[in-house]
C-alpha cells in the first residue's frame, strides 16, 4: 500500500510536518482553527490515513484492548469475545485478538505483541494451568504481565491470577464461583437417584476443571454419596469424545444395559464444560446409546450451541458475555475491586439429558424437550 505522507500533507497545507502531526494526530497542544482546518482539507485531498501509533503517542492512549483466549471457535470463548467487544464499544476503542491453544508460552508472546502496540488494557480468558509442562510459560508470562503492568498497563484476567505474577498496580481478577456452582449442580443431580456418577474432566492442574470437579465431589458428598470416579481427558470436544465412547462400552456391558423398565441403574455423566458434554454425548450415540434412556448428562456452561442441542442438556448456567464486559470495565477501572467477590453469579439449570431428576425448590425447573 502506497500511503500519502505526513510531510506532504504538511507541504500542501504550507505548515512544518509537526503542525500537521498535532492536527491529525490529537496532540493537546493545538494550531489556530484556519491552521487546522487546511490541515485536515489538505490531509483529505491526499487521502492521507493517520498513523495510530503516532496518534497514541500524542494523546498518550492507543484506543487499543488486546484479548487473549484459547480458542476463539469455542462458543464459550465467542461469548465472552462478545461482551469484550462490547465494553469496548462503550469507551472507544478497538479490540486486538490473540488465540494461543491455551499455552503459557504462547500467552506470553500475545502480550510482548500488544504491549508492543501500545494496547491500553489486556483482558486474558481461559484457565490457568499448574501442570509441570507449563511451568516455565507461566514464569515467562508473568514477567511480562509484570512488565506491561509497571509501564502503565492494565490487566483483566477471568477466573484465577496468572501463576507467579506479582504485580498488583493495575492488574485485576474476575473470579468465577466455578466451585460452587459446580456443588450446585451434584446436589440437584443427587436428589433421588441411585445412579452412578462419572466426572469428564480436563487433565490434572487446569484450575478450572479442577474447580469444578472438586466442587461436583463436594456436592457429592454433602449429599451422602460416594465421590464419582474421574475420567481425565482432553478440555475440549474431542476429550468429551475419546471419554464417551470409553463411557459408552461400559454402559453397555453393564448388569443394567437393556433394561426398559426406567428404573435401571444409570450412568450420571458430569462433563466439566459443556463442548465435552457435546462431545460425550456424541459418542454415545454413535456407539447406539440414548439420552436419558441409556446414559444422563449434564454440562458446564450454558453455551449458545446448546439451543440446538438435543436432547436439551442439563448444565450450569454462566452470563459469559457479561465476563467479558466486567473484564474489558474492570482493566479500564470503571469498577472498584471491591465489587469482586460477588460480580459474576450462575445457576442450575436440568433440562431433558437428565430426565428423572427432581429439583428442589429454588433451582431452575426441568424444561420441555424442546427448551
Amino acid at each position: 500500500m502506497v500511503a500519502s505522507t505526513l510531510s506532504e500533507v504538511a507541504r500542501l497545507a504550507g505548515v512544518s510536518p509537526a503542525t500537521a502531526s498535532r492536527v491529525l494526530n490529537g496532540s493537546a497542544r493545538t494550531p489556530g482553527q484556519d491552521i487546522a482546518e487546511r490541515v485536515r482539507a489538505a490531509a483529505e485531498s491526499l487521502g492521507y490515513i493517520p498513523n495510530a501509533q503516532a496518534q497514541g503517542l500524542a494523546k498518550s492512549s492507543s484506543g487499543l484492548i488486546g484479548l487473549i483466549v484459547h480458542d476463539i471457535a469455542d462458543p464459550y470463548f465467542a461469548a465472552i469475545a462478545r461482551g469484550v467487544q462490547e465494553a469496548a464499544r462503550e469507551q472507544g476503542r478497538m479490540v486486538l485478538l490473540a488465540t494461543t491453544a491455551g499455552a503459557p508460552a504462547d500467552e506470553r508472546e500475545a502480550v510482548a505483541a500488544f504491549a508492543a502496540r501500545r494496547a491500553d488494557s489486556i483482558v486474558i480468558a481461559g484457565s490457568r494451568s499448574a501442570r509441570p509442562e507449563d511451568g516455565e510459560g507461566n514464569t515467562e508470562l508473568a514477567a511480562e504481565l509484570d512488565r506491561y503492568c509497571r509501564n502503565g498497563g492494565q490487566v483483566a484476567v477471568v477466573g484465577h491470577a496468572v501463576v507467579g505474577a506479582s504485580s498488583t498496580e493495575g492488574y485485576h481478577v474476575v473470579p468465577v464461583p466455578n466451585e460452587d456452582l459446580a456443588a450446585e449442580l451434584a446436589a440437584e443431580l443427587a436428589v433421588s437417584r441411585d445412579d452412578d456418577f462419572v466426572i469428564i474432566g480436563g487433565p490434572a492442574g487446569l484450575f478450572t476443571s479442577d474447580d469444578r470437579v472438586r466442587g461436583f465431589q463436594r456436592g457429592l458428598a454433602d449429599a451422602g454419596l460416594p465421590p464419582a470416579e474421574i475420567v481425565r481427558t482432553g478440555f475440549n470436544r474431542s476429550g468429551g469424545f475419546d471419554a464417551g465412547v470409553a463411557l459408552a462400552a461400559r454402559i453397555k456391558a453393564s448388569p443394567e444395559a437393556g433394561d426398559t423398565s426406567g428404573y435401571a441403574k444409570r450412568t450420571c455423566i458430569f462433563a466439566v464444560n459443556d463442548v465435552m458434554a457435546i462431545g460425550a454425548a456424541a459418542a454415545l450415540r454413535s456407539e447406539g446409546l440414548r439420552i436419558p434412556r441409556d446414559a444422563t448428562i449434564a454440562g458446564f456452561d450454558d453455551i449458545e450451541t446448546l439451543r440446538d442441542f438435543r436432547p436439551a442438556l442439563s448444565t450450569v448456567h454462566l452470563p459469559l458475555e457479561e465476563i467479558g464486559r466486567q473484564a474489558t470495565r474492570r482493566a479500564a477501572g470503571m469498577i472498584g475491586e471491591e465489587a469482586a467477590p460477588s460480580t459474576i453469579t450462575g445457576h442450575v439449570t436440568l433440562r431433558r439429558s437428565t430426565e428423572g431428576v427432581l429439583p428442589s425448590e429454588g433451582i431452575s425447573r426441568m424444561l420441555p424437550t424442546d427448551s
